[in-house]
């Protein structure tokens, strides 16, 4: 029976870092994987493919209705091979997973194949052919999420659908309704609305992205409008139905009129829930709270003081990247080392076209707060870089303290946004203020210089380019 210093339970990012980084500071360290592939939901059934098909679906969306203004003549009729389209997706996420298997090796990581389950403090069951054992000093538990739902819908996963089958779909569907209108349901269902699909989203909340920015939400809700998804706000789902042909749907509005949706497919995107099963928790003393997440201290240690827990599993956002950053700052505490993390600095984005992200407090969160704000907006239709590459939609908003200028919040919808929070995060990782954004020189023309010209409103009321 093998000893470790550190056994890892889940390859996702928040899992295969952890052990990396263990590995790295000469931690002995093993990582147990359910499936044959490495990579968790996020690798194998979430963010690589799911923006794999959001790139090839925008690419076909831009031929179709925006490469001729370009001075692009395309001959004849333009046809869609879905089948190869998935087809890449799928090697884009093998070629991925394989990166993980070659840094395991590199790391010098032993990996087993199986479901891992705790007989006492330091020893891991693992159900596989041959059933083994393994003993170990500390333990992290990075077992991640998987798609919630809602008691009365019965996930039959060829009708009534998660996001997990949605990405691998036989066919493009006549129709698709999606329940939820947060990052799942949107990416999704644009990737489809873009492919020819009729797509009806079905929210509770009275905004789509219920997290976000007012201003954020409402201004991608109006671009999605634009698109022809349709929407239904306040919405409550009540009964999902499916048959040989179809699925029924059906919700009551805020008026109390009943709707009723019949579609090729329902997508179920209402979040996703801690996956902890079968681990045996309560062998070891592990507690969990009532949303079944493992309750952990500052230093990311359960109940019990061998067995520390990360990303999907405890409170916070369900991020890969949050996870990431658990996985490095358990290794390194193991190791007496003091990693740091602000919670307030975690980006949130969402690759819908145009992109979504954000940092830091929205505004109804200050309003709430009673904190004394200012903000500054600049549209994206006033760079010249978004007329060049006709990316028009969106804007940047900063919230900043009125008496100190230190931003506060970060809010930007529009081309490449995914990419542009990251000097948001590093300016207020260093408490920057809007003046230090406003005198920093951005290369021209580039979608970052939104920010400057943000900063500047919200500095003096001063933009240059409005």
């Amino acid at each position: 029976m093998k000893n470790y210093d550190l056994v890892v339970i889940g390859s996702g990012p928040g899992g295969y870092v952890c052990a990396i980084r263990a590995s790295q500071l000469g931690i002995k360290t093993a990582l147990i994987e359910k499936y044959k592939s490495l990579g968790g939901t996020c690798l194998n059934v979430g963010c690589i493919p799911s923006k794999a098909l959001l790139d090839s679906s925008h690419h076909y969306h831009d031929v179709v209705h925006n490469i001729s203004s370009h001075g692009i003549n395309v001959e004849g009729a333009i046809s869609l091979d879905f089948k190869k389209m998935i087809d890449r997706k799928n090697n884009v996420v093998s070629q991925t997973v394989k990166g993980i298997d070659f840094l395991m090796n590199k790391n010098n990581i032993d990996v087993y194949n199986g479901f891992a389950s705790f007989v006492d403090d330091h020893l891991i069951n693992i159900e596989n052919d041959t059933n083994q054992r393994i003993k170990f000093d500390k333990c992290v538990i990075a077992t991640g999420s998987k798609p919630a739902t809602l008691p009365f819908i019965n996930i039959d996963k060829e009708k009534i659908i998660t996001s997990t089958e949605a990405l691998s779909l036989n066919e493009i569907p006549k129709s698709l309704t999606i329940i939820g209108a947060g990052v799942i349901g949107l990416e999704l269902g644009q990737v489809y609305n873009r492919l020819g699909s009729e797509v009806n989203v079905i929210e509770y909340s009275d905004k789509i992205t219920p997290f976000m920015d007012n201003d954020v939400s409402k201004e991608l809700l109006k671009i999605f409008k634009k698109e022809k998804i349709n929407f239904y706000l306040s919405s409550k789902v009540f009964d999902v139905k499916s048959n040989d042909s179809n699925v029924i749907v059906k919700a009551e509005n805020k008026s109390g009129e009943i709707l009723e949706f019949v579609s090729d497919y329902c997508l179920v995107s209402v979040g996703r829930k801690p996956y902890t099963e079968n681990l045996c928790l309560n062998s070891v003393g592990v507690d969990t709270d009532k949303s079944g997440r493992i309750i952990i201290d500052r230093q990311f240690k359960t109940t019990n003081n061998n067995i520390f827990a990360i990303g999907d599993v405890v409170n916070g956002p369900m991020l890969a990247h949050k996870a990431e950053e658990e996985g490095i700052a358990v290794a390194e505490i193991l190791k007496n080392h003091k990693p740091h993390i602000d919670y307030n600095l975690i980006p949130n984005v969402i690759y819908t076209w145009p992109e979504v992200s954000s940092v830091g407090k929205t505004e109804q969160e200050l309003i709430e707060e009673k904190i004394n704000y200012k903000k500054g907006n600049f549209p994206m239709r006033a760079l010249g870089r978004s007329r060049a590459s006709n990316d028009l939609s969106g804007f940047v908003k900063i919230l900043a303290d009125k008496k100190t200028d230190e931003i506060l919040g970060v809010h930007i919808i529009g081309a490449r946004a995914a990419d542009l929070i990251t000097e948001a995060v590093t300016a207020m990782e260093f408490k920057a203020s809007c003046e230090d954004i406003a005198m920093m020189s951005h290369p021209h023309p580039t979608y970052s210089e939104a920010l400057k010209e943000a900063a500047l409103d919200a500095l003096e009321n001063r933009p240059l380019h409005i």
